[in-house]
């Protein structure tokens, strides 16, 4: 088989799967928008209103099914509050201290964790609050962005859930988290590098909006909904020339900026595995497993895992 026909086949199985598995959400809207958590009192349904799952659809439901419903809030404003201002500010209930504690520790035991912690701890210009709450338990989400009036990111929101160290995500999104995945070669990986691999995902987006271009982000936000609403209404045509050019001003569909934005959260969970497992066995191994899923369900971003496997610092990429 030739390298397009290859290429030609990842694409239609990667489409295939996500097809699959969006038709079938599509009759499931009580999973949608949690990880292995499904609700069982009346309390717990009544959130699934008509509103919470249309704004779903903004979102890819395999990427909804790890970060939560809660749609990713992004607001400009001139000023922040002198109170607002610099460093990390940790909203963890008494109740989920320690094992927060936990998952903090494990994640500053390696040099990404360390470096970017300082960094944004040291930021008298930048506030991030990190919060664990029981919602959407074995998920993480990051948002609340604001920005200045020159369009700088001057403060986000990281909400992680208080059963971080639990719930694989799925691997056509989230190839990196799901290498974690317990087997019988892996299951010693305990759950607290499972839960930091989480918070280095979303230190990951943190890291990316702070450098990208924060009125296509904006714009990116406003106008996902606006797509989906037609996209559902004009019987799934791509092809409508509004959603064409809705998907021109975003830089392309909300899939398409969706799986962007996850790739690059992914990406920083791999600087956190390399720094962790510094023997080549077990790093390999799980590289191996990364670089499966990526060849599998996303070979255009192939060179950003690409990088990062080349950049251990034993010098042996792996499979890569």
């Amino acid at each position: 088989m030739t390298q397009m026909g290859q290429q030609r086949q990842q694409q239609l199985s990667r489409f295939a799967f996500i097809a699959v598995l969006l038709t079938s959400l599509l009759f499931l809207f009580s999973a949608i928008g949690r990880t292995a958590h499904e609700p069982g009192t009346p309390r717990e349904r009544a959130r699934d209103t008509p509103r919470t799952l249309l704004n779903s659809a903004a979102i890819p439901s395999l990427i909804v099914a790890y970060h939560g419903v809660a749609a990713i809030t992004s607001k400009h404003v001139g000023k922040i509050p002198a109170s607002d201002r610099g460093g990390i500010r940790e909203e963890v209930p008494k109740k989920y201290q320690a094992r927060y504690r936990q998952w903090k520790e494990e994640f500053l035991s390696t040099d990404t964790g360390r470096l970017q912690w300082a960094s944004y701890q040291s930021n008298e210009n930048f506030t991030l609050t990190v919060v664990v709450t029981r919602d959407n338990p074995e998920g993480g989400t990051t948002g609340n962005y604001k920005w200045n009036e020159a369009g700088k990111l001057v403060a986000a929101t990281i909400t992680l859930g208080c059963r971080l160290d639990a719930g694989v995500p799925n691997p056509v999104y989230f190839p990196v988290m799901n290498s974690l995945l317990p087997t019988a070669s892996t299951h010693e990986i305990e759950g607290e590098t499972l839960a930091a691999a989480k918070l280095a995902h979303e230190f990951g987006h943190v890291n990316r909006t702070a450098k990208g271009d924060s009125v296509l982000y904006q714009l990116q936000s406003q106008l996902m909904p606006q797509y989906n609403s037609i996209f559902l209404s004009n019987g799934r045509d791509t092809s409508d020339p509004r959603l064409i050019e809705i998907a021109q001003k975003m830089g392309g569909t909300p899939v398409e900026v969706w799986e962007d934005r996850e790739y690059w959260g992914e990406t920083n969970a791999m600087l956190y595995l390399r720094d962790r497992f510094v023997e080549d066995g077990m790093r390999c191994l799980l590289f191996n497993r990364i670089k499966h899923s990526v060849d599998l369900y996303a070979p255009s971003y192939e060179e950003r895992f690409l990088n990062i496997a080349q950049s251990a610092p034993t010098g042996r990429h792996c499979a890569w």
